[in-house]
């Protein structure tokens, strides 16, 4: 049962990470086990060798889960998001919208009373608004040519991968987005297709953007980490502003397609679907807090 449920938080962690303008790390977050994820990993990096195995078993469940998810992504949800990018987009902010209020009473030893760090909140919506507003690929169907791999492309798509999956492990920043702005993202998820059909000459490429990523979660993960334990109330409240600015990224996130539409709007938000997200977020939470009940009691 505890593999079945990582498994299917890292399938809806991929399945963020593949939509831009939502984050996987969000979708962690939303659904309880985000320190347990972030300290895992700097376990796995840092730790003592008790610590490492621990933390292997726990990210190895979560990336069975999160590598199912993609494959199911790129192979066969590609198209789902671009026919009905609305309904997706209507589900993510009814998990963000429905989870806010799940996360403010889980933290509310380190929100309550600490109403100075709201500085913080208004500075993680800033930063994911702006990155969303100034993304210069918003509508833009010109898409880079990754296929001619030159060594100044090279470290371009490295240091594309570090900052993009910076951006994937902290709530409310979508590292999808960010490969849209460094005109990435449909180059990399068609090398990732293409790799699965093997068409081995994509490796080179996804090799590079793969150490790329690897460093950036070395880079990143410590100092959340940090974070979090010296200063989890400011943390929180900021992490509670990229999700809120996550909102308008969702919202935005159809002008990113490869055929890009317009942003969505009261029109084209499908109620019915906001509340599927809704009822997820509640269905999980009700769910992690029974496994939480049987757990306590079989020890």
């Amino acid at each position: 049962m505890d593999f079945i449920v990582s498994a299917i938080e890292g399938v809806c962690m991929a399945l963020a990470d593949s939509v831009p303008g939502v984050s996987g790390g969000t979708i962690a977050f939303i659904l309880g086990f985000y320190d347990k994820f972030i300290n895992s990993l700097d376990s796995l990096m840092f730790g003592k060798k008790k610590e490492k195995l621990e933390a292997l078993k726990f990210l190895l469940k979560l990336g069975i889960g999160w590598i199912i998810g993609m494959v199911l992504a790129v192979l066969v949800l590609t198209n789902l998001f671009e026919t009905h990018i609305y309904e997706v987009s209507s589900v993510f902010l009814g998990f963000i919208i429905f989870s806010i209020p799940l996360i403010m009473k889980e933290e509310k030893e380190s929100l309550k009373g600490k109403y100075q760090n709201i500085f913080f909140l208004l500075l993680g919506i800033l930063v994911v608004a702006a990155i969303t507003y100034f993304n210069p690929m918003s509508g833009n169907e010109s898409i880079m040519d990754i296929t001619n791999l030159t060594f100044g492309l090279g470290i371009y798509i490295f240091v594309a991968g570090m900052i993009a999956i910076s951006a994937m492990v902290l709530p409310g920043i979508s590292g999808s987005t960010l490969l849209l702005i460094f005109g990435l993202y449909i180059p990399i998820v068609t090398a990732v297709k293409e790799f699965l059909h093997l068409n081995i000459s994509y490796l080179p490429v996804l090799m590079i953007f793969g150490f790329g990523v690897l460093t950036g979660i070395v880079s990143v993960i410590r100092l959340i980490k940090i974070a979090l334990k010296k200063y989890r109330s400011a943390t929180m409240y900021a992490i509670l502003g990229l999700m809120i600015g996550s909102l308008y990224a969702i919202v935005m996130g159809p002008t990113t397609l490869k055929i890009p539409h317009d942003p969505m709007s009261f029109e084209t938000f499908s109620i019915l679907f906001f509340f599927l997200g809704g009822i997820i977020i509640v269905g999980m939470e009700t769910g992690k807090k029974y496994l939480e009940q049987k757990n306590k009691k079989g020890a």
